[in-house]
Parts: structure tokens; C-alpha cells; sequence
């Protein structure tokens, strides 16, 4: 196991007594506002380190990244769903002593942002939301997986079986996205013809780092509806890949305006902005918090 890359994790107990890790980067100030920074599917949380590293809102915002249940350093082989990464988030302030924070999401993680709005007002500030995916929107080789999902919710209760039966599961190695993003460009940079996509979504590399049952309840997840956006007051800041290959994009616009108090910011990319785009996508976030934390909250959209 590498030790370097956990060698800033912190802990906490969620209410189940599950051990979640996470990262934070204290601001040092008294009252400083949180943003909390969820992945997407067979992620963890250093899908955020560069952006951390170099965003200006250190030292005015307490930051975290939490590795979602079943992710990185909160690995478990039990069952989960989004519901369990919203009361996971929960535990998080409570740990880290905040009222309420800002959820940032990027595509699966954007899903559990939205449900934690719908389900916890109180604890919800603002959203951020990267390429947030609705199921109905999805195309080509995802809406077939969508038509498997019923298949799924079938097979991973016997994926999971060795592990109810006291079976020792292998250990996974723990991801470093911010040094895969880093090679990512560089190959992008050396040749036109190579996709992101095609780096990005290769569910053989995935499971090098999660369990088989664990990819596949991350995919049940992302299929399952989203809740009412109708339903989210508070300020919403989304960015999108203006070239994004995986969902339709007229059918995301549509259901984006239904949030009450949005800014659509779009940007060049084809569905992973942090990795594609990581200034542009950092300085339109930073922008819209430094807004946020400055002005009440009906003035921010």
C-alpha cells in the first residue's frame, strides 16, 4: 500500500460505525464556510487534490474530499446506495463541527449532492454540480447498461456473498486521480485521435481498484432517478461539458431549468472538466463562491 498518498487522510465514523476517510484542508478561520467535494462512479476523492492544491479558496474555506462509502479509504464490501453516501456527508460536519456546507459533485457525486438538498435542506448551503448525469439522458454504450440495470440489482447480492460469509476479500491498491489526470493530458497532448473517454470509462481499469460489486452498485446508483429538482431552493452553480458525448445535452438542459436558482456555466470539454479543463472549471467555482460567500443567498444563481 502506498503510505504517501494516505498520509493526509482523516477519519470519521459514520452512524452505521463505518469508517469513512476523507481529506481537509482547514482555512485556520473561525466560521469559514465548507465546500465538500463528492466523486463520481469508481472514484474517490483525489478527483479534487488539484483542484485544492491550487484553488484560491484556501485559507477563506474549510475544504473537503471525502472517499464515498465503498471508495478508496471508506472501502467496505457491504451493500450501499445514495442514500448512505448522503447521511455519510452528515457524519462528515458533524465531525468537522459545521452547521451546513456547500456540496461540489462531479457526474454521480452531482447525484448525491442533489438528494442531499432534497433530503436535508438545512445541512445544504449551495451546490456545485460538474456534469451531472440524469439516467434518461444517457446514450450510447451507458443507455444499454441502463436497459442491464434490473439485471444488476440481481447479481450483486451473489457478488457479495463471500463477504457475508466471513470470506477475506482481496486488498485494493488506493487511485491517485490527480497523477492520472495528469498522464491523461499528456497523452491527450500527444495524439488527436485519442478520446478521453476512452481512458476514462474502461471498467477493466476500474476494477484494479474496487470490488466487482462495488462498480456495479455505483452503476445501479447512477441510474436510478434523480430527485425533484423543483424541490432545490438554494443556489445552484452548474458546469458542463459543451462536448459531452455521454448524456444529451438538450435533455440535461431541460431538467436543469427546473432548479429554482441556477448559473449554467459551459465549457469545452467532453464530461471531465476537472481533468480536461482544470483552470477554467476551477475559476468559475471560485468565482461563484467568493459571490456566494459575499452576498445572501437569493442574489447568488
Amino acid at each position: 500500500m502506498d503510505q504517501s498518498i494516505h498520509a493526509d487522510l482523516r477519519y470519521c465514523h459514520a452512524a452505521d460505525g463505518q469508517r469513512l476517510g476523507y481529506r481537509a484542508h482547514p482555512s485556520g478561520r473561525t466560521g469559514a464556510p465548507a465546500l465538500v467535494m463528492l466523486h463520481g462512479l469508481a472514484s474517490n476523492g483525489t478527483r479534487f487534490s488539484e483542484f485544492c492544491a491550487n484553488t484560491r479558496l484556501r485559507g477563506s474555506w474549510d475544504l473537503y474530499q471525502p472517499d464515498l462509502r465503498g471508495h478508496g479509504a471508506s472501502m467496505t464490501r457491504a451493500r450501499f446506495c445514495r442514500e448512505d453516501w448522503c447521511r455519510d456527508q452528515l457524519s462528515l460536519l458533524d465531525a468537522e463541527h459545521h452547521p451546513e456546507a456547500v456540496f461540489m459533485g462531479h457526474s454521480l457525486g452531482a447525484q448525491v449532492a442533489m438528494e442531499l438538498a432534497v433530503a436535508h435542506p438545512g445541512k445544504v448551503r449551495g451546490l456545485i454540480l460538474i456534469d451531472p448525469v440524469f439516467p434518461e439522458a444517457l446514450g450510447g454504450g451507458m443507455a444499454w447498461a441502463r436497459r442491464l440495470a434490473s439485471l444488476w440489482r440481481l447479481v450483486i447480492p451473489l457478488l457479495r456473498l463471500p463477504g457475508s460469509l466471513g470470506l477475506q476479500g482481496k486488498e485494493f491498491p488506493y487511485r491517485d486521480l490527480h497523477a492520472l489526470d495528469e498522464q491523461t493530458r499528456a497523452l491527450l497532448g500527444e495524439s488527436d485521435d485519442q478520446q478521453i473517454a476512452g481512458l476514462y470509462m474502461n471498467p477493466r481499469e476500474d476494477l484494479r481498484f474496487l470490488p466487482l460489486s462495488n462498480y456495479l452498485q455505483d452503476l445501479s446508483e447512477l441510474m436510478r432517478p434523480v430527485p425533484d429538482l423543483a424541490a432545490i431552493p438554494m443556489p445552484v452553480l452548474v458546469l458542463r461539458s459543451a462536448g459531452a458525448r455521454l448524456t444529451d445535452q438538450d435533455i440535461t438542459h431541460s431538467r436543469l431549468m427546473c432548479l429554482a436558482n441556477v448559473r449554467c456555466v459551459d465549457i469545452a470539454a467532453d464530461h471531465w472538466l476537472l481533468t480536461e479543463r482544470p483552470d477554467e472549471a476551477r475559476i468559475a467555482i471560485e468565482q461563484w463562491c467568493m459571490e456566494f460567500a459575499q452576498a445572501p443567498s437569493s442574489c447568488v444563481g
